[in-house]
């Protein structure tokens, strides 16, 4: 107290003189002040900041993205936000990150901030094995299973299809065993999961056949003997049951059930008049 007295006095008295500028400057800090704690609590910081640093050269102006085979460009700069005027400083790399994660084909990401200007995007993305069939609706999937996303264009078409529920965690098993039995795998147009245990597949002939929920491998190679010894894959057949190991069932299509119909009839008119003629 006797310190701000004894100023107080020589103020008074003329022995302390104030510098004539003194109360600019104050004045002057005060209003940054101000400024500084009006911006902090309105939430405008970042915003100056990205403001300050674009016009002081650090705007994004070039983006180098690589490993995008899926991903757009486009995309990837909209979920960035980059706009031209974007600042290389204020650009949040983890968040970036995370929402370039969140793109269908993207299994990761990594963003880089090169200076003065440029940002750097490299994406790892997923892989799509086949096409699963799920109701109406078609969807990409990886080998694991995971769903990419909705099948939307036809390069996929060559494929392989998975039809039904949950052949879509199941269907790298399945192509697998079919691996052992090339001339029956390159003939499949659809591998269709039943009640979740066993596949029927449908051949390009339009022949289903049905195999059975345990000894796959001995179906396949009972098929792959009568393909070799009948050629059973180019007859007007409908459908071959293997599900039971001791028996095969096969069914004609309509029309060769039709033309074996005609054929008894005509052989049991035969006999009979070989009968009456004896």
């Amino acid at each position: 107290m006797r310190r701000v007295a004894r100023f107080v006095v020589g103020l008074c008295s003329g022995r302390i003189s104030i510098p004539r500028h003194l109360g600019t400057v104050s004045f002057a800090g005060f209003c940054s002040f101000v400024s500084v704690y009006g911006i902090e609590v309105g939430g405008h910081g970042p915003a100056v900041v990205q403001s300050l640093t674009s016009i002081a050269g650090f705007a994004v102006e070039d983006v180098r993205v690589v490993g995008n085979e899926q991903t757009s460009e486009i995309d990837i700069l909209q979920l960035l936000g980059l706009d031209g005027t974007t600042s290389l400083l204020a650009l949040d790399i983890d968040a970036s990150r995370r929402s370039l994660s969140g793109l269908p084909w993207v299994e990761s990401a990594e963003v880089r901030k090169i200076y003065p200007n440029t940002v750097e995007v490299v994406l790892h993305e997923r892989k799509a094995y086949g096409i699963w069939q799920h109701g109406s609706e078609l969807s990409l999937i990886e080998r694991n299973g995971s769903v990419i996303g909705p099948l939307r264009d036809n390069k996929f078409s060559v494929l392989p299809l998975f039809v039904g529920r949950d052949a879509e965690v199941a269907a790298a098993s399945v192509e697998s065993e079919f691996a052992r039995w090339p001339e029956i795998a390159s003939r499949v147009k659809a591998y269709v999961r039943v009640a979740s245990r066993r596949w029927d597949i449908h051949l390009d002939s339009g022949i289903v056949v049905k195999l059975p929920e345990e000894g796959l491998d001995a179906a396949l190679a009972l098929l792959s003997r009568l393909q070799a010894e009948q050629q059973v894959l180019a007859r007007d057949i409908a459908a071959i049951d293997l599900r039971l190991p001791d028996r095969t069932a096969i069914q004609l299509t309509p029309e060769a059930q039709a033309r074996r119909q005609v054929a008894l009839e005509q052989r049991d008119k035969a006999l009979k008049k070989a009968g009456q003629s004896i």
